[in-house]
């Protein structure tokens, strides 16, 4: 019996000696060297377990981490294991696997300070540098940028001569070039700095602006050479911003005037309610957007014939109940205009509200078109300006190759002549206000994109379209194009040094001196009666 008991316990002892066996092969001593470097509880020895977890190849390495860098890494204080512990949930570092029961008193949080946030930024960066996904090795590039040293220029060097991604290849080429701007190597730094030249990437004016005082002359030199480049290219940037910006305020006015442009050449008739009918395109949009708020992608493209219709249909309201008796009589219609701007504002404010109502931009126009890390275009100006030449293309078309487009340049040109031919001058009147009231609906939806919309909104732009219709000749469409957009790039050039009111100044200064010399503006209406 004795001899069978001894037996017994000497196959157990054998069987639990190769469970431990087992046990310990299975584990990654990367792990267990790690949890003894960390338990030694120094920021160095830390740094260390860091690196030992960045070189390793098991998946659960880059997770813990990021945990340790998150403040979530947390050691056992009996058995050392390592524990990943956030909100509601508790894993193994090494396995990934969930704990349960656990009690977090029995664990301790792994300090780190601000030096070792920004080496563990760097190892993540680098770690997921080798990603399959192309974004994911762009963002972990680009990332990297700050905080890259020289030791990293052979990984760099090795990924980039890999690479397939473009954007990458760039990113890295970089993160290269930034490296060797850090190194103690004198060559290096100075080969570094010729191939920036031109770099737009704030990180390198940054860099180059601390190297621009660099102690050695040379390099100093070299920093400011290329720092200057930078800024040159910089400056040309915000140049074509600004032009991007003066042709975007032209489409604008081009949009406001051409309405204006249309009546005035026609009918002669100063009309100040142009810039409430405006107003009513925008409020037609915020009204459209109030009946269906769900599907505010698509709401611009029921505002904008219906903005057509309302401004249309009101501006014939206002010539066959007001303007058709007040033919001939400039000075009374003017007047006559004004008192209907302020009876239409004033019946937004009593039946709508007298401030400003919210319009919103569909996702389609929100956001910018990012050309370099300095210059970008908002995508609402950008189609706004689209916008406005299709509708300058459709009336031109209309104007030049219609029936009615026939009859408004007779009677624009010579009213008795037509009349005799049997033009009913009335009814083409008539029509020609309807049209270029639609038009200034339409110019309202646009505007609803790009400002406020409120009572008020249609008198900051009737001063600017008589403007644009005058200095670009009474009647004539390429005129008002032309005009509308040179006034705009214009005034956006003098803003800068001028102020933005100043620049208004100057602006009707100069178009005042222009019309003293030539008074038809700068394409003059021709026919026979074109300069009565």
């Amino acid at each position: 019996m004795l001899a069978k008991s001894r037996a017994r316990i000497g196959v157990a002892l054998i069987l639990l000696f190769f469970s431990i066996a087992a046990v310990w092969a299975e584990t990654d001593p990367t792990w267990n060297q790690a949890s003894s470097l960390f338990k030694q509880a120094s920021f160095d020895k830390t740094r260390e377990a860091a690196d030992l977890l960045a070189a390793s190849s098991d998946p659960q390495a880059p997770l813990a981490l990021k945990a340790l860098l998150e403040g979530q890494l947390y050691q056992h204080k009996q058995n050392d294991s390592l524990a990943v512990l956030a909100d509601g949930n508790s894993l193994d570092a090494s396995t990934g696997q969930a704990l349960s029961a656990l009690n977090k008193d029995d664990y301790r949080k792994i300090p780190i300070n601000n030096t070792l946030r920004k080496y563990l930024r760097s190892k993540l960066g680098g770690l997921s540098l080798s990603s399959s996904d192309p974004k994911v090795r762009l963002a972990s590039t680009i990332g990297l940028l700050e905080t890259v040293t020289p030791e990293q220029l052979p990984q760099l060097q090795d990924l980039l001569s890999k690479e397939t991604d473009s954007q990458v290849k760039d990113a890295l080429y970089l993160a290269i070039q930034l490296a060797s701007l850090n190194s103690s190597d004198k060559a290096s730094k100075l080969s570094a700095l010729n191939a920036l030249e031109g770099n737009l990437n704030p990180i390198v004016r940054n860099k180059l602006t601390i190297l621009s005082s660099d102690a050695d002359s040379e390099i100093a030199k070299a920093a400011q050479t290329t720092l200057r480049s930078i800024e040159n290219k910089v400056a040309l940037n915000g140049q074509l911003e600004t032009l991007f910006f003066g042709l975007s305020l032209g489409s604008v006015l081009v949009l406001a005037a051409i309405g204006l442009a249309i009546t005035f050449g026609v009918m002669g008739v100063i009309n100040m309610a142009h810039g409430e009918l405006i107003m009513l395109g925008a409020y037609t949009t915020y009204f459209i957007q109030k009946l269906m708020p769900n599907y505010l992608d698509y709401s611009l493209f029921l505002a904008i014939p219906a903005a057509f219709v309302v401004s249309g249909l009101m501006g014939i309201l206002i010539e066959r109940s007001v303007i058709r008796h007040l033919y001939g009589r400039p000075l009374e219609t003017l007047l006559a205009t004004f008192g209907i701007s302020l009876i239409l504002q004033q019946l937004v404010r009593t039946v709508v509200s007298p401030q400003n109502v919210p319009v919103s931009n569909p996702s389609w126009m929100s956001g910018s078109l990012e050309i370099n890390s300095v210059l970008s275009l908002t995508y609402n100006r950008l189609y706004i300006l689209a916008f406005s030449l299709l509708v300058f293309a459709i009336l031109y078309f209309v104007l030049r190759n219609t029936n009615l487009g026939l009859q408004v340049r007779a009677v624009s040109q010579n009213r008795a002549m037509a009349r005799a031919m049997g033009v009913r001058s009335a009814r083409v009147d008539a029509l020609t206000f309807g049209l270029g009231s639609g038009i200034a609906g339409v110019a309202g939806v646009a505007l609803s994109q790009l400002t406020n919309v409120g009572p008020n909104l249609g008198q900051s732009y009737i001063i600017d379209s008589f403007m644009v219709v005058v200095f670009g000749g009474v009647g004539n469409l390429w005129g008002t194009l032309v005009a509308g957009l040179s006034l705009g790039v214009i005034n956006k050039f003098l803003e800068p040094w001028a102020g933005a009111v100043l620049a208004k100044i100057l602006v009707l200064v100069f178009i005042i001196l222009f019309i003293q010399k030539r008074p038809r503006g700068l394409f003059p209406q021709k026919g026979r009666a074109a300069g009565d």
